[in-house]
Formats: C-alpha cells, sequence, structure tokens
C-alpha cells in the first residue's frame, strides 16, 4: 500500500492503524512524504514501527506515487490518500476484484454501492464531464475518473511508464505525471493497454484535519488537457506499431 504524504501527521495518527489492522493483513505500508514540515514521517513510525517511509525525489503527488510504486515488495499496489477519505475496510475489496482477474481494481465513488460524504455539486458535475471525455476518447465506461483510490498488479509498472524517480526536476515546472495529473494518467494508460478494468464501490469520507490540496478549477483544467495529452500519446504508439 502507497501513502502519499505531505503535511499529514495528525490524519496518519489515526489512519495507519486502522489500516495495520484490516485482515487479511496487508502485506506493507510505505509512506511517501513530500517534505512535510509538521512531523509526518516522525508520527507514522510512532504509531506504527513496522511502516517505511521514504521522502519523494522531487515535488507533486505524481511523483510521489512513482516513488512508492518503484519501493513497494507486493504483487499488488494500493493507492491510499492520506487525509482519511479513504475506508480502510474497502481494501479486501479491491485485492478481491484483482484476484478475481482484473488487471486494474478502479475505486468509484458514483457505481451501485459508492458515495461520497466530501464532494460539491460543482466538483460532482465536472467529474461527471471528464468521465464523459474520457469514456468517449478511451471507449471505457468509467464511472468515477478522479478518484484516488485504486489498486493494480505490480508487474503492470512497466505498462505505465511513468517518469523515472531519479530523473532530474526541470529548471521551471514539473515532469508530466509528477502532479495531481497522476490518477488520470493510470486511467488513461491502463485503457490504452487494453486492460482489464473493474469498478469498486467506495464510499469517500470527509477529510479528517487539514485543508486539502485541490484546486477544483485548475486541477479539472489540468485533468481535461491530460486526457487530450494521454490520447494524442495513444494514438502516436498506435501509428508507431503499424
Amino acid at each position: 500500500m502507497v501513502v502519499p504524504t505531505r503535511n499529514e501527521a495528525r490524519n496518519l495518527e489515526i489512519i495507519l492503524p486502522v489500516i495495520a489492522a484490516v485482515r487479511p493483513a496487508v502485506h506493507e505500508i510505505i509512506v511517501v512524504d513530500g517534505n512535510s514540515t509538521d512531523g509526518s514521517i516522525e508520527a507514522a513510525k510512532r504509531v506504527l514501527p513496522s511502516v517505511r517511509t521514504i521522502t519523494q525525489t522531487r515535488k507533486g503527488k505524481g511523483n510521489a506515487m512513482a516513488c512508492g510504486f518503484g519501493a513497494a515488495t507486493g504483487d499488488i499496489i494500493v493507492m491510499f490518500d492520506a487525509d482519511g477519505s479513504a475506508d480502510p475496510a474497502e481494501i479486501p475489496a479491491f485485492v478481491s476484484a484483482l484476484v478475481a482477474g482484473a488487471d486494474f481494481a478502479k475505486g468509484s465513488r458514483f457505481t451501485t454501492g459508492g458515495g461520497s460524504d466530501d464532494i460539491t455539486l460543482l466538483r460532482k458535475t465536472g467529474n461527471a464531464g471528464l468521465n464523459g471525455v474520457a469514456n468517449a476518447l478511451f471507449g471505457t465506461t468509467y464511472t468515477d475518473l478522479c478518484y484516488g483510490y485504486n489498486a493494480f498488479w505490480a508487474d503492470l509498472l512497466p505498462v505505465l511508464e511513468l517518469p523515472p524517480v531519479d530523473a532530474p526536476p526541470p529548471p521551471d515546472g514539473m515532469l508530466w505525471g509528477d502532479g495531481f495529473e497522476i490518477e488520470t494518467v493510470l486511467n488513461c494508460r491502463i485503457a490504452a493497454a487494453g486492460l482489464k478494468i473493474t469498478e469498486v464501490p467506495s464510499i469517500e469520507r470527509q477529510r479528517m484535519f487539514g485543508e486539502t490540496n485541490l484546486r477544483t478549477w485548475a486541477d479539472g483544467t489540468r485533468v481535461l488537457r491530460t486526457l487530450l495529452a494521454e490520447h494524442r500519446r495513444a494514438d502516436r504508439r498506435k501509428f508507431d506499431r503499424r
């Protein structure tokens, strides 16, 4: 399990012991820290001595995820936000979907059995529009494109072709895939590879402590740009294989 974090000490104190208590037991919990200033790493180690902690190599959620993916030793990787909005009790459902034959278990708040205590009407409307664009471009049937609770088989990492974690950061900005577009990049590349996707109902809870880093308009625009860019990338790959 990969948990990216930046200044989430109070949330980690609560959520990590709950994850560790899930049965069947989680193989490992990797907290990837983004240079927190609130003692997130220390808090994680204090409440769960068995936790693995690493510091990401660049900035951005995507880079944190890539660092965690690369450090994982299990057969299955679960993506889990540190803010307390995801329910650890749902982890077995994601694993079961993979064991049953899926390559990618996609959490969804908007499929039967899912829901959200946190999403606003504006974000819900925007997500629905982005879903429509994604499904039209990639032939998918996603109901919840912009949700970060997902799981996949670790041996699919080469297919994702994420930026190498040891690559230097650019002088200005971030490498493609290093930012909040990471979930969309994964969704697009899994779909473009023709892999089997199973949606898993998920209930999103409200963040426990702190403030979200999500910026509705800016991040929504970034997701749309990501969809278009990833569709062009997929088209180039098809052309190159001819």
